[in-house]
């Protein structure tokens, strides 16, 4: 493996000003465009206000992308396959006596909804670094609790080895589960070392507010050193498991998408390079950094491993 540069996060680029982007939003936007834009920023507005702590520790101290482009340019395969589909089909999301089940290999398995998950933990507010497959990537300021109070609250037994989660499952109002796109429900996995990780986050809102439902409301993963799709969206079931679960983008290409799936330039998905990437509302590319810039807290989990062959 080449030699890692060591990170800098002063020599990082900034995202482009929320002000620029507004106006050149405005100047650029078609009678089209315009309509979602407005209507993306209405529903966000919306959404519950949530009472948090800002964490400094595992924060990035990059400038956050805007909630128009957080909310407007998303990968959601329920609601759809363009990168639109999520915020113009949000509505068909029912987060509505919302249900998390929490099962397997556990002492205390649990039954929550949306407003426990906000009120039995202490929420903060994380600004993580977003980086999707695709060579896209945004910075996030997510809201929510750290994994492993889950875990602890759930007390697993020794041989669970494995977190597996999965996502909802309604062919009858997203549009996206109405084709065999995928194997339908949504499923995601974790390595139990993984799951501990102070940076693996469960979030429950962003910008202060609960989450808009094209980002996975009402509750999703965040696990900010993989690529964007490990960050599974509105989960309905968390199970601890003995054997490494089946994952859905691994199952349908396992040769483009491992199972660890860890942001890493030197290994290139098999139709495109990932040495760069472009932050949205930004003009340029910029390099992509081992582990998405986490190496620090999460390198030693992947100690002895070749990085090229478990990817």
């Amino acid at each position: 493996m080449k030699k890692i540069n060591k990170y800098n996060l002063d020599k990082e680029n900034k995202v482009t000003d929320e002000n620029f982007f507004n106006n050149r939003r405005k100047i650029m936007a078609s009678a089209l465009a315009f309509p979602f834009l407005i209507n993306s920023n209405a529903h966000s507005s919306s959404q519950k206000k949530l009472s948090f702590n800002k964490d400094l520790d595992y924060s990035t101290n990059e400038k956050t992308n805007t909630i128009k482009q957080i909310t407007s340019y998303n990968n959601f395969y329920e609601l759809g396959t363009g990168k639109r589909d999520p915020m113009l089909n949000a509505s068909r999301l029912k987060s509505d006596d919302w249900n998390l089940t929490i099962d397997g290999l556990v002492e205390n398995p649990l039954t929550l909804d949306s407003e426990d998950l906000i009120k039995k933990f202490q929420l903060e507010e994380r600004i993580y670094r977003l980086r999707c497959v695709e060579a896209w990537s945004m910075v996030v300021p997510w809201i929510g609790f750290e994994l492993r109070s889950l875990i602890n609250l759930a007390k697993p037994f020794h041989n669970a080895k494995y977190v597996s989660f999965e996502s909802i499952l309604d062919s009858e109002n997203l549009p996206g589960q109405k084709r065999d796109i995928l194997n339908w429900p949504y499923r995601e996995g974790l390595r139990m070392d993984e799951a501990i990780n102070p940076l693996t986050m469960i979030a429950v809102g962003l910008y202060g507010k609960v989450l808009p439902n094209q980002n996975g409301s009402p509750v999703r993963l965040i696990v900010p050193w993989k690529y964007g799709f490990k960050s599974i969206k509105s989960i309905v079931k968390i199970s601890f498991v003995e054997e490494i679960p089946v994952c859905t983008w691994n199952e349908q290409a396992p040769n483009e998408y491992g199972f660890y799936s860890n942001v890493n330039p030197y290994v290139d998905h098999p139709r495109w390079s990932q040495k760069r990437e472009r932050r949205i509302g930004e003009f340029g590319k910029r390099d992509t950094l081992l582990f998405n810039g986490y190496s620090k807290f999460v390198s030693n989990l992947y100690t002895g491993m070749d990085l090229e062959k478990e990817f």
